[in-house]
């Protein structure tokens, strides 16, 4: 099982989720709790450095939290996507050059949650999402321990939405190789992002398009990315949809 490690969060006055997804995480703990008051411990325990570095693997968070001179063992379970619903989210991933490099920005465009349920996929918690489970002797769901561990992961998918999608059961590193496989060209990776297969920073050959009008940006590429590189993808995408189309492997 792939899982990656996170360092624990430092002693902080106060922070606060600043993304929207990152927000949207907060409401998702904030909506389900039955305490408000155990909500408002458990984002003091996030700020005092109490929680330990947090592992994130699929369908599960994990840290050790301290209180006091015990030391309790925190899990909160999220939802997996089933393979059935990562495929038609890759599939609309695939469609727009535009969600695959949002992604490798470190960016999750509300479009692209919203395609993603526009095909019955749910990224983003809702209500009762999050499951907790701590070893300590509170009753509370969540407990203060767990709280805190659902707000410092708010803070880490500010930084990495990439975070998200490994909790919904899908690294990185198998995200991208499965959207090269869908789009037939070069997928970069993130920060710095570097196109795959290209040397000395030359693009490969771009595939010829039955058409004569060109493929132009209607906006500006977003920070470090180049405008050809979002080009070449574009035409990637726009040359396999024509070649489904003539296949009449999409319904109209």
């Amino acid at each position: 099982m792939t899982a990656r490690g996170f360092a624990a969060f430092p002693k902080t006055t106060r922070r606060v989720a600043t993304t929207w997804w990152g927000k949207t995480w907060v409401k998702a703990l904030e909506d389900t709790a039955l305490d408000t008051a155990v909500i408002r411990m458990g984002r003091r325990y996030a700020h005092a450095g109490v929680v330990g570095p947090i592992t994130v693997s699929p369908g599960r968070l994990h840290a050790q939290v301290h209180d006091d001179d015990t030391v309790y063992s925190t899990t909160v379970h999220v939802p997996e996507l089933t393979a059935v619903q990562w495929g038609r989210f890759l599939d609309r991933v695939a469609e727009q050059s535009g969600h695959i490099a949002a992604l490798l920005d470190n960016d999750m465009p509300r479009s692209l949650i919203d395609s993603a349920a526009d095909v019955g996929v749910d990224l983003l918690p809702g209500i009762g999402d999050l499951d907790p489970d701590c070893d300590c002797p509170g009753w509370e769901l969540p407990c203060r321990h767990a709280a805190a561990l659902a707000f410092q992961v708010g803070w880490l998918l500010d930084a990495d939405p990439f975070v998200l999608l490994l909790l919904k059961g899908k690294p990185e590193h198998e995200l991208l190789d499965a959207l090269r496989s869908r789009v037939a060209g070069p997928v970069g990776t993130r920060t710095p992002v570097v196109v795959s297969d290209v040397v000395a920073g030359e693009l490969p050959a771009r595939p010829s398009l039955p058409t004569t009008t060109p493929v132009v940006l209607a906006v500006e590429p977003p920070p470090g990315f180049d405008a050809a590189e979002l080009v070449a993808l574009m035409e990637i995408a726009a040359t396999r949809a024509r070649a489904l189309l003539r296949s009449g492997t999409l319904e109209g």
